[in-house]
């Protein structure tokens, strides 16, 4: 397993200038995953790809989209891949298989139907995340997707929606958020998380609940990674975290700064470098 020592220690200080960032994900990408082995990199592609998939989604509906740019691939590489796609050409292994699959979907999609694309993707994409080998990286998505199916559910059944049509993926915790009629779907005995999630459901303010929400996922994270200082769990961690504060900093500048100072504080409380990396 690759020590990072001076990466993670040498993460920069965030500040914050007229509401914006001085460092981004994007700069993560740029400045970092160059020092990353190529193991560890396939690991960050994985956080990257909700970038692609927003990029995808924009270029199958108008070739000639403006992307984001943020992802593991550029609009060209994109457009390759719906060609491709359209050709019946031969996968390319540098684009994750679950692409291909959900392009040939998409493409088959009768047009009243495109809305179901974003959750087919999703869907996809989780399937293949929680493949990963990596336990720390394949557990935080499998808690995410419970996380996010789980607010999904209890607002379907507020607004008197179908809950099976807005739940994402094929696990036994989907299932049961699609079947049960049980207040609590059958999940307080299974998942240490549900109650505190279901009481967060109850605040009014949507804000405020989903600030709640985010809280519990860095909570999640830092307690999970606890034991990781120099690793690339700690590096996906600092990730996870700077993409929460990157859209909160935009809603709330103070208490965005205050969390980001909070946040690399804490990161080199944890770090102390072994003596034979301080020469």
């Amino acid at each position: 397993m690759s020590a990072y020592y001076y990466l993670v220690a040498g993460l920069p200080d965030i500040s914050l200038e007229d509401g914006k960032l001085s460092y981004t994900i994007s700069d993560f990408r740029a400045e970092s995953y160059g020092d990353l082995s190529a193991k560890d990199q396939a690991l960050i592609d994985l956080f990257y790809l909700k970038y692609d998939h927003a990029d995808l989604l924009s270029l199958l509906k108008d070739k000639d989209a403006v992307t984001q740019g943020k992802g593991n691939f550029s609009s060209e590489d994109l457009l390759q891949l719906i060609a491709s796609v359209k050709e019946g050409e031969k996968p390319d292994a540098k684009f994750p298989s679950y692409l291909y699959d959900f392009i040939a979907q998409y493409l088959a999609l009768p047009a009243d139907e495109l809305y179901k694309a974003e959750n087919l993707l999703a869907s996809a994409y989780y399937a293949y995340a929680m493949k990963s080998k990596n336990p720390f990286i394949a557990s935080w998505f499998e808690f995410n997707l419970n996380i996010n199916n789980i607010l999904a559910a209890f607002a379907a059944r507020k607004y008197k929606m179908n809950v099976a049509e807005v739940i994402v993926g094929d696990t036994d915790v989907c299932e049961m958020l699609r079947t049960s009629n049980a207040r609590d779907f059958g999940l307080s005995e299974t998942l240490d998380y549900f109650e505190p999630l279901q009481r967060l459901v109850e605040t009014d303010d949507l804000v405020e609940r989903e600030k709640k929400v985010d809280q519990l996922k860095w909570k999640w994270l830092e307690d999970a990674s606890f034991f990781h200082y120099f690793t690339i769990e700690r590096l996906f961690v600092f990730l996870l975290q700077l993409e929460m504060i990157e859209r909160w900093v935009l809603l709330d500048k103070e208490k965005g700064s205050e969390l980001f100072r909070q946040m690399i504080q804490n990161l080199k409380d944890e770090v102390q470098i072994p003596e034979e990396f301080r020469k």
